[in-house]
């Protein structure tokens, strides 16, 4: 098979690279010469050397280059980004659905006091609360103990609660950076949605999230234009995870 020729020369490194670490094919394409190609792998095959040619970073195509379906899920594949069947990250990825059930059913009268005071549904809530505990399977630690806090909220200068260190991604210049930031640790869920509810509806910056409603967009736009995170997808992420959370019957 021959890859399409690149715009730049390949590196010595790279060519190395393309020779001995190209992906592996699926089992439907191996054999029978090219003619078991399938179309669809034959119209991904710029994609997969541009993937490689760049050393598999996550983004193999500028904004303004359009993708096939298929071109699309391999990059999200090959980039381990799972998608949710619109292009978006699905924050639900690997995790099952009796999981996510359990997780929703657990915090419902957490995500309900909440969210009385926020003004929003409580399905905004618990969305969020499993946006940034990845359905509480991906816990922030101290230690070995779990923070209980679900909604990954950092430790300022003014906390005085118990503290934990943990590693994050921030985003800086639309690039994502792994880093070691200090969060909140509480004793039980109770007190971490208690913390939650009251450190939105205290802060000016997050004054434009409060009374949203159903509005998940609104919820999220306004989180986002706070600072509540830094990753660009932040709203979309937070708005299709509510809206499918809403559709759930828990």
């Amino acid at each position: 098979m021959t890859f399409p020729t690149l715009p730049t020369q390949a590196t010595q490194a790279t060519a190395s690279n393309m020779t001995s670490a190209r992906p592996a094919l699926p089992a439907s394409f191996a054999g029978g010469g090219g003619s078991a190609f399938s179309a669809a792998f034959q119209s991904v095959q710029a994609d997969v050397a541009t993937f490689i040619a760049e050393g598999g970073g996550a983004s193999i195509a500028g904004p303004d280059t359009p993708l096939s379906a298929d071109g699309a899920a391999l990059r999200a594949r090959l980039a381990g980004l799972p998608l949710d069947g619109t292009g978006a990250a699905d924050a639900g990825a690997g995790i099952d659905g009796d999981a996510q059930q359990q997780f929703l059913a657990s915090i419902r009268p957490h995500a309900e006091a909440a969210a009385a005071k926020l003004g929003v549904s409580p399905d905004i809530v618990a969305a969020h609360a499993a946006l940034e505990s990845g359905w509480g399977q991906r816990p922030l630690r101290n230690g070995t103990a779990d923070t209980n806090n679900l909604f990954g909220i950092k430790a300022g200068s003014q906390w005085q609660g118990d503290v934990a260190a943990n590693m994050t991604t921030e985003y800086e210049h639309g690039a994502a950076v792994k880093k070691v930031e200090k969060f909140r640790s509480y004793p039980d869920q109770a007190t971490a949605f208690r913390d939650y509810a009251d450190m939105l509806a205290s802060n000016p910056r997050y004054q434009k999230a409060l009374n949203a409603g159903n509005d998940a967009h609104a919820f999220a736009s306004g989180l986002a234009r706070g600072g509540y995170a830094t990753d660009p997808a932040y709203v979309q992420k937070l708005s299709k995870l509510a809206a499918r959370i809403a559709r759930t019957d828990y």
